[in-house]
């Protein structure tokens, strides 16, 4: 029984192999694009725009071209590639692999992303809008209640007025009691900065009023976010709440009074006229010298509170950004970062077949190579073969150098029965008749 070497059995089992397997991997590769075509089609129906019908045939269209695409790719690497032994032509067929592979990605990955990922991708977009908007919301209420820190200072100034006029009636300023000219002065200016005050007081509760209002507007959205209806929808009715939101917004910084503030200020030190005196005596004197101070005190007053309004001036005013929609694709793209694992397994259903590619490969060079007759007979050098053959004709000039029928020491040989056997021819004699 003719034995078989190991060398040769392994090459047997693994062409055999090869061969059982060739079907499961058509359909493998078939059912991997298949699967492709189908996620593609679920992306690129969002893309498109149009009739339903027509939304329809056109994605199939391109679903079922990138699935035949993609089956077709696979199934020439696979029957070529790993019969290319040469290292040009292997690294041309690689080439080739890393091409189609970017193509496959390029008209097909991202949309299978999109179809894996694409209403998580807007519901990331939506969530950093709102935390923007909810930022915006609340810098804008900061500055517009800013002026309210000014409140506390008007009211004093205003009941110091006051405190000062009622002083006056007694006669603690001129010294002379009564309701004269220094107690109108002083009445005015409390009449002023009470109003002033009063103003602050009622733009606070406007203030409170729209961020209770855009409050409610954010609520609004977040509920969007986590609702379960179609994102389309509920992305059409975010950006409905996100325009609201802004007209609040801006009605916040129309709002402050900071503006008011100053002017009121201002008015203070501009519209003050120093009345005459009306008193007589040494009270005509004592007047002008009271006015003075209290035009003094009004500056003083006016220049803080000016100061003070300048500083909620000088802060920067929120522009909130305006709300872009975006298709999923368009999420799944800006947000790729944050959805590695759908990129990963979008990628992976399209470049699945690379991995039966090189294994076909490695298999069928493993073929090759165990069929490849023993070592000592392939790896002679071109010096050793003609070492071999010099030997040889050697070996021959030296039989040919012996008479037939003797041994080289003289002696004659006996030949043997078999020699004389009809069916035998000597080697001289068959060298011969060739």
């Amino acid at each position: 029984m003719p034995l078989i070497s190991p060398a040769r059995s392994t090459s047997a089992l693994l062409t055999s192999g090869v061969a059982r397997l060739e079907g499961m991997l058509k359909l493998t590769t078939a059912i991997l694009a298949l699967a492709a075509g189908v996620y593609t089609y679920l992306g690129v129906r969002e893309l498109l725009n149009g009739s339903p019908t027509t939304v329809f045939f056109a994605a199939v269209i391109y679903s079922v071209a990138v699935s035949v695409g993609i089956y077709a790719f696979w199934v020439f690497l696979m029957q070529f590639m790993p019969h290319v032994v040469d290292r040009r032509g292997r690294n041309l067929m690689f080439g080739c692999m890393l091409l189609g592979s970017l193509m496959i990605v390029a008209m097909s990955s991202w949309l299978n992303a999109s179809a894996l990922a694409g209403a998580a991708a807007i519901q990331q977009h939506l969530s950093i809008t709102v935390q923007n908007y909810t930022r915006d919301l609340d810098t804008a209420n900061t500055n517009a209640i800013a002026a309210q820190g000014l409140l506390p200072d008007i009211q004093l100034a205003s009941s110091r007025f006051a405190r000062l006029a009622d002083a006056e009636r007694t006669g603690l300023l001129t010294g002379t009691s009564g309701s004269g000219t220094v107690v109108q002065l002083l009445t005015q200016m409390s009449g002023q900065l009470d109003s002033l005050g009063q103003e602050v007081q009622a733009s606070g509760k406007r203030v409170t009023s729209l961020f209770e209002q855009g409050g409610k507007h954010l609520a609004r959205m977040r509920e969007l976010i986590s609702d379960r209806g179609p994102i389309s929808t509920r992305s059409d009715a975010f950006a409905s709440e996100s325009l609201a939101l802004m007209g609040v917004i801006a009605n916040l910084q129309q709002t402050s009074v900071a503006p008011a503030v100053k002017r009121a200020s201002a008015s203070l030190t501009a519209g003050f006229i120093a009345p005459a005196a009306g008193g007589r005596g040494d009270l005509a004197d004592r007047q002008p010298a009271v006015v003075s101070k209290v035009e003094g005190s009004i500056n003083a007053q006016a220049a803080s509170l000016s100061d003070a309004a300048d500083k909620i001036l000088q802060t920067p005013r929120v522009e909130p950004a305006r709300f872009q929609a975006m298709s999923p694709a368009e999420a799944v793209l800006r947000y790729a970062g944050d959805f590695i694992p759908s990129w990963a397994g979008a990628i992976s259903i399209d470049l699945m077949p690379a991995v039966l590619v090189l294994i076909l490969c490695v298999v069928h060079a493993a073929i090759r190579r165990e069929g490849q007759p023993s070592s000592h007979a392939t790896d002679m050098t071109v010096g050793e073969m003609i070492m071999a053959l010099k030997m040889a004709r050697e070996i021959e000039t030296a039989r040919h150098a012996v008479p037939e029928g003797t041994t080289p020491d003289g002696d004659a040989a006996a030949i043997p029965e078999a020699a004389s056997d009809e069916n035998v021819t000597p080697l001289s004699s068959a060298r011969h008749t060739k």
